[in-house]
């Protein structure tokens, strides 16, 4: 009896320790949680994942990128990608809803294929836009007539105009470019360009370089792109000033805006708050040669009418 007691014991106590041994091999999973990678890949992130996207006007994009280096250093769960590709690309895609934030230099309501009334504006600076030419061409002011005349083909030597005996190349950008607009409106009174006779660049940076290595050429770029390597043009002896723009003396300039689909809400406003911050419109809207909206005098419409600032 006291023998078959022996091994029921020892029976037990080797179940015991077997199922223990079982227990410790089991590992719990943690749940997935929001927004992390054990999301199915189909699933896009929102703004409350700490992801904003923005695209559109390469002439806003170097104030977006300082803006979101600064804002990601103080919020360091967020994430910000910013893309260029031209105005109409940013209010395309933000209206598709394929970015959160659609960077542009002209009114929604001047872009066609897309419902305007589906964006919400968010007015964060001006920019000024002046012609500019290769500084080997030595010509620092034109008027408006004579601009136009070189845009659309009828001036193609710059001693028509006061400079060298040297063809003018003209370099341009793509259709869906913001500037484009903004300067075809305001600087060539609306003209079309010439066709077939332009190099086209797709961006800011890309114009001014191409303009700086290339001899007798002429362009356009938003002030905060203008460096030594080109050389602004006076129109009509106005030259293209902070002082100039606020009054509308100078007339080539837009809004910045980067409009969202509806009202934005997470991460997405804080970020559009903090472009209306101090830190952003009195330090680096100034400093990357910007204007703030405060210092406009005046105001303007998506038709050109310029009315008195109340």
């Amino acid at each position: 009896m006291l023998r078959k007691g022996k091994w029921l014991v020892v029976l037990v106590l080797a179940l015991t320790v077997a199922l223990a041994v079982v227990g410790c091999g089991k590992k719990e999973l943690p749940a997935p949680q929001q927004g992390s990678s054990q999301q199915s890949s189909g699933q896009q992130q929102g703004s409350g994942s700490g992801t904003i996207t923005a695209a559109g006007s390469t002439a806003l994009q170097p104030l977006v990128d300082e803006a979101a280096k600064q804002y990601m250093q103080k919020n360091q769960g967020v994430r910000i990608v910013v893309n260029g590709g031209g105005s109409g690309n940013g209010l395309s895609q933000v209206f598709q809803g394929a970015v959160q934030i659609g960077n542009s230099d002209i009114f929604a309501e001047e872009k066609d294929g897309i419902d305007a009334s589906q964006l919400v504006d968010h007015k964060v600076c001006v920019v000024g836009m002046a012609a500019v030419v290769n500084p080997n061409i030595k010509v620092d002011n034109l008027t408006n007539q004579q601009l136009i005349d070189i845009f659309t083909g009828k001036i193609t030597n710059w001693k028509d105009v006061g400079g060298p005996d040297q063809k003018i190349n003209i370099v341009n950008r793509p259709k869906g470019s913001g500037t484009r607009a903004t300067f075809k409106k305001y600087a060539l009174n609306g003209a079309e360009e010439a066709q077939g006779i332009a190099m086209e660049q797709d961006a800011s940076g890309t114009v001014r370089k191409t303009i700086a290595d290339t001899p007798g050429a002429i362009g356009y770029l938003a002030l905060s792109y203008i460096d030594s390597s080109v050389q602004a043009i006076k129109i009509d002896g106005v030259e293209p000033t902070v002082a100039n723009i606020a009054d509308n003396k100078y007339k080539v300039w837009a809004y910045e805006h980067m409009y969202t689909k509806g009202q934005p809400t997470g991460e997405v406003k804080k970020f559009l708050d903090y472009m209306m911050s101090n830190d952003v419109q009195q330090s680096l809207v100034t400093q990357l040669g910007y204007i703030p909206i405060t210092a406009m005098k005046v105001d303007r419409d998506a038709k050109g009418n310029v009315t008195p600032k109340k």
